[in-house]
């Protein structure tokens, strides 16, 4: 296949305020995306901006909070208005919740499937249409690979992840007739201050955000339809779907701050 020419495409990158979506939009301006960065902290946003058109790229910041459905259409209409086009999307806005399931209550619950599948949905949604207008398009959600192996303490943000997953592989077969590629991506754990502020358990080395945002840029560029990073943990994932129940093992022996954090949740 051809490979995606980024120069002078419009990219849209939720969740660019930090983390995966900071470093992705970063890697697409380099490569020569008009970048349209979105996030609720406008003071990040902006400052993200400043580096990118200090290194010659073009960006432009649209504070926005994926559980508004009306903030995510002014995002699309800026763009358009904008640009007058929409290339690529990557749907990476997302929030941890952490708790046991005992004591999971149902606004939390449901505040995690708002932020984590939901906002992407939002997203998708408000897109799509102009995608299916012209015939082009990419859509990148950046999901997680706790959709394939629920760690203790997560069932909230696992569930919106698992639906995350199973959504984009239902898009994907769908909307491929029409030339539009959707592409997931379900990275281990990243080397972010929210990771090591929740306890999160490690059962890999932490990944730095610019390695998961190369991962995106391979996707758009060769079509890949899901990736799953890094090595140890596409490993691991193997191990699993063969022995679920060695799997559990693995987490237990391994996610040794998960444990820890049980135990000391249900005291």
């Amino acid at each position: 296949m051809t490979p995606f020419a980024f120069s002078d495409s419009v990219a849209i990158v939720t969740g660019a305020s930090s983390g995966i979506g900071r470093a992705t939009a970063v890697a697409l301006a380099r490569l020569g995306s008009r970048v349209v960065v979105a996030a609720r902290r406008e003071q990040a946003l902006q400052t993200l901006v400043d580096e990118i058109d200090a290194g010659g790229g073009c960006a432009l910041a649209v504070p926005t909070d994926v559980t508004d459905a009306d903030q995510v259409d002014s995002l699309i209409e800026t763009t358009l208005a904008q640009h007058g086009r929409i290339d690529l999307l990557v749907a990476n806005a997302g929030a941890m919740f952490r708790c046991p399931v005992c004591d999971l209550e149902m606004e939390t619950l449901e505040r995690s499937m708002d932020v984590n599948f939901y906002g992407m949905v939002r997203c998708v949604r408000a897109v799509l249409p102009h995608m299916l207008s012209r015939r082009s398009g990419q859509i990148v959600l950046v999901t997680s690979w706790d959709a394939r192996k629920g760690m203790p303490l997560e069932a909230g943000y696992v569930a919106a992840k698992c639906a995350c997953t199973g959504y984009g592989d239902v898009l994907r077969q769908e909307v491929a007739p029409s030339g539009i590629r959707v592409h997931t991506v379900l990275p281990g754990r990243v080397d972010t201050e929210l990771i090591d502020q929740l306890n999160v358990p490690l059962i890999s080395k932490k990944i730095r955000p610019e390695t998961v945002a190369n991962t995106i840029i391979r996707c758009i560029r060769w079509g890949r339809a899901r990736a799953i990073l890094p090595a140890s943990v596409q490993f691991f994932d193997l191990v699993d779907t063969v022995s679920p129940r060695f799997g559990d093992w693995l987490v237990r022996v391994f996610g040794l701050a998960g444990r820890h954090a049980l135990d000391q949740g249900s005291n």
